[in-house]
């Protein structure tokens, strides 16, 4: 039997395992592709290899848990016509918005695709990004679906990826007469061939987008396949589609911003966790989501970035953290929470976003911004522009 390889990463100024209290001095033992041991430097075990986290904040590997990172195309003439003021709505049912990126994501060959979406996985890594969740949405037909997905798949790519199909995006422009067809096709023609490419199963229920109805026998079919079931709830308005995804055992519900009371206390009992989406709250200029509602009731809160072309292209989890404290009232420890355990709780994989026997090996060591201390806040206070020094993926050091 080969050796068991060990890596120490020992003497970081502060490590927080989102498992317990922060461990000044801490150190993380890695054998093989496991966290063996964690604790403080001055009990730690010999190691192969070993790794100086000197002066640096120690995190989990972060966990994006919403994204839509593999796209064709640009949307920055879009980005005009909204600060001009228009209405995002209104743009997506003249053809614009997720329908352009559509047009481009079909038309770009599969290179262009992989190479992109390489790119911006290796920047989230530079960033401790270990674990991002890629949607679908961008292709919307059969063909072009289950490429996006078989794309995401059977690669090695810098980041972890978590696959989630989102064929119900919107309605593409060839079913727009009739969208009710295409929630059929969806179910009975996409689902039964893309649910083996897929982990989670999304709808955009919203106006301009998908009926509370044609969400629900999308998610049923979805899960009755054996994918995990997450919505797009409540953003542009009031929909029941948070109580829907209570109802049906739904791992998360994303944006929130016009949630109600009554969908507040349906996750809270069922446990969903709230994505919250502060990039997209920006550039949409959308009220805040009533996070001291969501608190009180104890609804689990996770942070994303909801990276997309149109209308949150934020590309630092960090810096969506940022805003997650200053435009929606986290304080910096829920905000480091969401974007590390609870972001791994959204998608119903327990393992990931903490530290300890039992989590993925996935650790990133962070130099704080020149002259402040190793205080895990300032990563939080200064708004972007952090790049880890370390990070190890699998228990391997992979910058």
């Amino acid at each position: 039997m080969p050796p068991r390889l060990s890596l120490l990463v020992r003497d970081i100024a502060v490590l927080l395992t989102m498992d317990g209290p922060a461990i000044p001095g801490g150190a993380v033992l890695f054998e093989d592709d496991a966290v063996a041991w964690v604790g403080a430097s001055t009990d730690a075990p010999s190691a192969a290899e070993v790794v100086d986290g000197s002066g640096c904040i120690g995190l989990p590997g972060l966990v994006d848990c919403h994204t839509h990172a593999l796209f064709g195309g640009s949307r920055a003439r879009e980005f005009e016509r909204r600060l001009a003021g228009e209405d995002y709505s209104t743009i997506l049912l003249e053809g614009g918005g997720i329908l352009g990126t559509v047009r481009a994501t079909r038309a770009a060959s599969d290179e262009e695709l992989v190479d992109s979406l390489s790119a911006r996985l290796q920047d989230f890594l530079e960033q401790g990004v270990t674990t991002v969740e890629v949607k679908t949405g961008y292709a919307l037909s059969l063909e072009h679906e289950l490429r996006c997905l078989q794309l995401m798949g059977g690669r090695s790519w810098p980041t972890r990826v978590l696959r989630t199909w989102l064929g119900a995006h919107t309605v593409p422009a060839e079913f727009r007469p009739d969208p009710s067809a295409y929630v059929d096709h969806l179910i009975d023609e996409m689902l039964p061939l893309v649910a083996a490419h897929a982990e989670f199963v999304d709808v955009y229920c919203d106006r301009g987008a998908f009926t509370l109805e044609a969400a629900r026998r999308v998610l049923e079919a979805g899960i009755a396949a054996g994918l995990k079931g997450r919505i797009h709830a409540e953003q542009v308005e009031l929909t029941g589609s948070a109580d829907l995804a209570a109802e049906l055992g739904c791992t998360s519900a994303d944006h929130l911003e016009r949630i109600s009371d009554e969908g507040i206390a349906a996750m809270a009992g069922a446990g969903t966790v709230a994505v919250l989406l502060p990039g997209a709250r920006l550039y949409l200029r959308d009220p805040a989501p009533p996070v001291d509602a969501m608190r009180a009731a104890g609804v689990p809160i996770a942070v994303a970035t909801d990276f997309n072309p149109g209308t949150s292209p934020l590309r630092s989890l960090l810096g969506a953290a940022t805003l997650a404290c200053l435009d929606m009232g986290l304080s910096v420890d829920e905000a480091l929470l969401g974007i590390t355990r609870n972001a791994g709780r959204a998608l119903g994989r327990p393992e990931l976003g903490w530290l300890g026997v039992g989590s993925v090996a996935d650790l990133s060591l962070f130099e704080p911004p020149p002259g402040e201390p190793a205080d895990p806040a300032v990563l939080v206070q200064y708004l972007g522009g952090h790049r880890a020094r370390t990070v190890v993926r699998d228990g391997k050091v992979v910058l």
